[in-house]
Order: structure tokens, then C-alpha cells, then sequence
């Protein structure tokens, strides 16, 4: 299964570049390019810490994909 996100449209939608999101949760820019490029899973913290920021729920912004690209419920 992979773990997939909306973080960089909400980002975008909240105005917000990778770096003023990174500030606000307390991670590095790079760690935001590579959740949002699918390529960190963040831990459970992280993720909260996220969706809070965007104002939005854990469930809004990740989710799990099958290999075929279905979502697993």
C-alpha cells in the first residue's frame, strides 16, 4: 500500500510556500517536498501536526492506495 496526500494543494490553497508550512509544524522544507511527493510517510505526529496546520482533518489530507491505485477503505 502506499501513503498518499493532498498537503501541497492544501499548502497552496492556505497560500503558504513549503518553507511557512515547514516553520509552522517544525520540520524542514525538505522534509515537506518529500511528503508531499509521496516519498516520507510522516509519523502519526507529523501528519496531525500537518492537517492542523492546514485546517483540515488527518482523513483530508492522507490516504492509502493499493498497488492499482485504488483507495483502501
Amino acid at each position: 500500500m502506499i501513503l498518499r496526500n493532498r498537503i501541497r494543494d492544501l499548502r497552496l490553497q492556505k497560500a503558504l510556500t513549503q518553507q511557512a508550512l515547514a516553520e509552522r509544524v517544525g520540520v524542514t522544507r525538505q522534509t515537506v517536498i518529500a511528503v508531499e511527493h509521496s516519498k516520507f510517510a510522516p509519523s502519526i505526529r507529523l501528519a496531525l501536526e500537518l492537517a492542523r496546520a492546514l485546517e483540515v482533518s488527518v482523513h483530508e489530507a492522507f490516504w492509502l492506495e493499493d498497488e492499482s491505485g485504488g483507495t483502501v477503505q
